[in-house]
């Protein structure tokens, strides 16, 4: 047996003795699209800025949400921690992402939520999109287009947002923002690293602050701000 073949049956038979759809869905993820950058998105620094996320968000917004977009939504982990947590019960979670790679291991892991209705995977730049009313195009058998209109924007990539001002000024004021970026100016994918929480306050004016902080991580520190625009 080699190594990822015993990783992958130690995550499945903990997935039976936890008994917890979360995990049976990873597993099964997992077995379809065995991706180093699934693991990644499941790393330590990752899990710590997701659930200090849900966290706060749970904290300054709690009760059900509405229409919830995740922007830059990768392999639809947030997603699906946000759809698995009763403290929110979303109507629906749209996650976004510009590599299509991303949206069939997104609806692989999201697999339930897809089938319920609750679920999106959408392959598109977040700099061209309505957050007024996202179109989305439906299969033929449906037919049209569905307008989503979302009551809260999440996006903890705002360090890979070149042009970020042309993006903000996208979205609608008064929308429910979750926001996060970091201080990692050594990886190279980041192209709009902010220095400080104080800078990201100023990148990132919000008319109604409901959170804003700093977790220090291991190589940087990520910072987060809920608030309306």
């Amino acid at each position: 047996m080699d190594k990822d073949e015993l990783y992958l049956t130690m995550l499945d038979g903990l997935s039976r003795y936890l008994d917890n759809p979360f995990a049976r869905d990873l597993v099964r993820t997992v077995s379809r699209h065995p991706l180093p950058g699934l693991a990644h998105s499941l790393n330590k620094n990752q899990v710590a800025s997701k659930l200090w996320l849900l966290n706060a968000l749970a904290q300054v917004q709690p009760g059900p949400l509405g229409t919830v977009v995740v922007l830059g939504g990768w392999y639809g982990m947030l997603s699906a921690m946000l759809l698995d947590d009763r403290r929110f019960a979303p109507a629906q979670v749209v996650s976004v992402d510009i590599d299509p790679s991303c949206q069939p291991v997104a609806e692989t892991l999201n697999r339930r939520h897809l089938e319920a209705g609750r679920f999106l995977a959408l392959s598109c730049d977040m700099r061209r999109l309505d957050y007024g009313g996202i179109s989305v195009s439906l299969p033929a058998a449906a037919g049209g287009q569905l307008k989503l209109r979302p009551q809260l924007v999440i996006n903890t990539s705002c360090e890979h947002v070149e042009d970020f001002p042309s993006w903000y000024g996208r979205i609608p004021t008064g929308m429910l923002l979750v926001l996060q970026s970091n201080d990692y100016f050594g990886c190279d994918e980041h192209s709009n690293c902010v220095a400080d929480l104080a800078a990201f306050r100023a990148q990132a004016p919000l008319t109604e602050e409901l959170f804003a902080g700093t977790l220090p991580l291991k190589r940087y520190r990520r910072f987060m701000l809920i608030g309306r625009k």
